[in-house]
């Protein structure tokens, strides 16, 4: 065995002596005041699926106070909602400031009733080892997930055994609920949100009356995607306005991130004219969607954040099933013809965007 593996197994060998509790078969929450959640890892669109288990909670246990701890990639998803009591960024960068670190102390050094780590596509080590060092009554987490065990379960109290196996089509939002529910913790409303304020909108209101002050048709489109497997054609985009604006008295607008540079900079030759809401906050962006009367995107983030507002829309979708992922709620569509994009064509988009701007003007 290497050096560096002998090391590795005797800090996993002290871990375990120091997170070790026993496991209990009680699903009872004698108190459920302050509930801890960490879901410190994954994507923006991980957690705003968490929303349901946020809501479940307070559905559940009305008085009870969420303290979510979080990470600086997904943390803004949920920066302004209003089921979380309070909000603490973990960022293992900044572990070696004292005064962040007593900080950090003290979020775990709270009395909690009970602290949870959820987990949809993987369990989280970090997660893990912030919920065993916190001071937890009842401490709560994956026992396995697809049958592979949590080497940390050793952490937890209450240990839950998480499989999509069970049902594959599972919406992501229901299936995070699974940690919970033996604890008769749940909720029916599986929808996401994210909070905006009158400031956001009226962002939004400037924008628009700057693009749109003739109060036409406001469409909005986001062509970029961080996983190239799921970004439509560029042209299939540009074919899709075109045959829209034929058709429709409308304005479209793009939406994009530093990320999407190249991606903008190549619609820009084709439509100079129309707006573009880039590298805005999440609260920003909710706020104009929800002004929109369509909104078509690929599977990515900025899909989860139109999915939260009451704007129709349309999601594309290629290699990731819909079934788990897709936004929830009336009028939200998505399209999936295989693992390819590119089966996706202009006219099934089409074809559900006339449907939705039809029906509005009814």
């Amino acid at each position: 065995m290497s050096v560096r593996n002998k090391i590795k197994k005797a800090f996993n060998s002290f871990l375990e002596k120091l997170l070790s509790v026993n496991e209990s078969h009680d699903w009872n929450l004698e108190s459920t005041e302050k509930v801890l959640i960490v879901r410190q890892h994954n994507q923006f669109g991980d957690m705003l699926a968490s929303v349901s288990l946020f809501r479940a909670f307070k559905e559940t246990y009305p008085e009870c106070r969420i303290t979510l701890i979080a990470g600086p990639e997904n943390f803004f998803a949920v920066k302004k909602n209003s089921l979380i009591d309070d909000l603490f960024i973990f960022d293992k960068r900044k572990l070696l400031n004292p005064f962040y670190s007593v900080r950090l102390k003290k979020i775990l050094s709270r009395k909690y009733d009970a602290a949870i780590v959820p987990a949809t596509v993987a369990v989280s080590t970090t997660s893990c080892l912030l919920t065993g060092l916190s001071k937890a009554k009842v401490k709560v987490g994956p026992n396995s997930l697809d049958g592979i065990p949590n080497k940390m379960n050793y952490a937890f109290h209450n240990r839950v055994n998480l499989n999509w196996k069970k049902n594959p089509d599972a919406h992501v939002s229901d299936f995070i609920l699974d940690i919970v529910r033996p604890f008769g913790v749940t909720t029916k409303n599986f929808t996401s949100h994210i909070s905006f304020d009158n400031k956001d909108l009226q962002y939004a209101s400037d924008f628009l009356n700057k693009i749109n002050p003739d109060r036409k048709i406001l469409i909005g489109i986001h062509a970029g995607a961080g996983k190239p497997q799921n970004r439509w054609s560029l042209f299939s985009f540009i074919e899709l306005i075109n045959k829209i604006i034929k058709e429709f008295d409308a304005v479209f607008y793009f939406t994009g991130s530093r990320s999407d540079k190249e991606i903008i900079d190549f619609i820009k030759k084709y439509f100079q004219q129309e707006g573009y809401f880039l590298n805005k906050t999440i609260p920003q962006l909710a706020a104009l969607i929800s002004r929109s009367s369509l909104f078509i995107t690929n599977d990515t983030g900025v899909m989860h954040v139109a999915g939260t507002t009451p704007t129709p829309q349309i999601s594309l979708f290629g290699p990731t099933n819909p079934f788990n992922w897709a936004p929830l709620g009336e009028n939200k569509f998505f399209i999936r013809k295989s693992e390819l994009m590119s089966d996706i064509s202009v006219e099934d988009v089409f074809n559900i965007a006339k449907y939705i701007l039809d029906k509005n003007k009814i």
